[in-house]
């Protein structure tokens, strides 16, 4: 079967279902529609889901995609595949508002598909016998960490308020994953593409500012576990912001303007700078109209990586040349707009509520185009008849 041929078929096609859902429906209750109640509430819920779902979907299927590419080996599929897949539905399932499972068995059901991915791909990474492949495995395990400390409070399984530090952790374990990992594919692709395109260019040194981007990330990790929301933690934001724009700074984005597969990573690395800057205004500053960065961070930097990687992914690895078509190009533009909406929307129009539901749908628009766009080629065999 296609679909369980390669890692990244199954959970490219689950997150660009439970992006769509985890928002949608979070709207419709916003908007006051009956929506059944669930293990969890529903602000919990979609909080859950847009990390843990969307989020936690797209690092699988990564992972399940880069490890054979780092290490040699064969792609993961067949029934290893199918196992991780239905422990990561299962989890959405009983999760899913309406859903009769209490929160005592749905918690423990949700923690359980990150920890069995890691011990699939674990193999491979010892034989491997290089250190630095076990970054990314260790950041996911962060982010699990972060789940964990959500939904042990959720379940009563402890009385120390861990929601909010949960949430945070995996929203920052995720973004420390797409600087390193962002860091890597963005000036290869961009300078690849220019390269063949017969623009060559190199980018211009600045000694040192990767490694500080990525640490700096790193140490807003670290600050928003023991202080959060102080001036330490802004301090630490507006550091990192500045790195992070200048890293970026090198590697040519205006030249991709032609390309959206291209521009759409400069795009979400930019998202990236942004929400840090605006988390570092919001904490040093106080100013209202900042204090949504957490959304600009995971529905704009995170969603908007991730939009392009699973395009960009699906593309090469189902033998489809690595083009964007219209639909694809609106859906990335579709998703701007609505993080956009979502974080500055609400201080600039006199009903906040008016600019949550327009963000909703031009998010959900987004993911939608994606699925239209991408969930044939996910579900099919290979277009050039390669495995895989």
């Amino acid at each position: 079967m296609a679909l369980f041929a390669h890692g990244f078929r199954p959970f490219f096609l689950m997150a660009g279902i439970v992006a769509p859902l985890g928002v949608g429906l979070w709207a419709l209750a916003l908007a006051g529609l009956p929506v059944p109640g669930g293990p969890l509430p529903m602000m919990r819920w979609h909080a859950h889901e847009l990390l843990a779902g969307f989020v936690g979907a797209a690092m699988i299927g990564f992972l399940m995609t880069a490890i054979p590419n780092w290490t040699g080996r064969r792609g993961y599929s067949g029934l290893p595949l199918v196992v991780i897949a239905g422990l990561f539905l299962a989890a959405r399932l009983a999760l899913l508002p309406g859903s009769p499972v209490p929160i005592a068995v749905a918690a423990p059901l949700a923690l359980v598909p990150l920890p069995a991915t890691m011990l699939l791909v674990l193999p491979a990474l010892i034989r491997a016998k290089t250190a630095r492949l076990f970054g990314p495995p260790l950041l996911v395990l962060g982010f699990w960490a972060g789940q964990m400390m959500m939904l042990a409070e959720a379940a009563g399984w402890w009385t120390v308020p861990g929601w909010a530090t949960g949430q945070l952790l995996m929203a920052n374990m995720a973004l420390v994953l797409v600087v390193l990992i962002g860091g890597r594919i963005v000036p290869s692709f961009t300078l690849n593409a220019l390269r063949t395109a017969g623009r060559p260019a190199v980018p211009a040194p600045l000694p040192g500012v990767d490694r500080a981007a990525i640490l700096s990330v790193t140490v807003v990790v670290a600050v928003d576990l023991v202080m959060p929301g102080g001036v330490a933690a802004g301090l630490a934001a507006a550091a990192a912001a500045v790195l992070v724009a200048l890293r970026l700074s090198r590697w040519y984005g205006l030249r991709t303007l032609r390309w959206p597969l291209l521009w759409v990573l400069h795009l979400g690395y930019l998202l990236v700078a942004l929400a840090l800057a605006l988390k570092a205004l919001s904490l040093l500053g106080g100013l209202p109209w900042a204090g949504a960065w957490l959304h600009l961070q995971v529905a704009g930097a995170l969603a908007t990586m991730i939009l392009a990687v699973m395009t960009r992914a699906t593309l090469g690895h189902t033998g489809h040349d690595l083009v964007a078509s219209p639909m694809t190009t609106v859906a990335f533009v579709a998703l701007l707009a609505a993080a956009l909406l979502r974080v500055f929307g609400s201080a600039a129009l006199a009903d906040p509520l008016t600019a949550q539901m327009a963000a909703a749908v031009l998010w959900v628009l987004a993911f939608l185009l994606f699925l239209a766009a991408y969930a044939p080629m996910l579900v099919r065999p290979r277009a050039d008849g390669k495995p895989g």
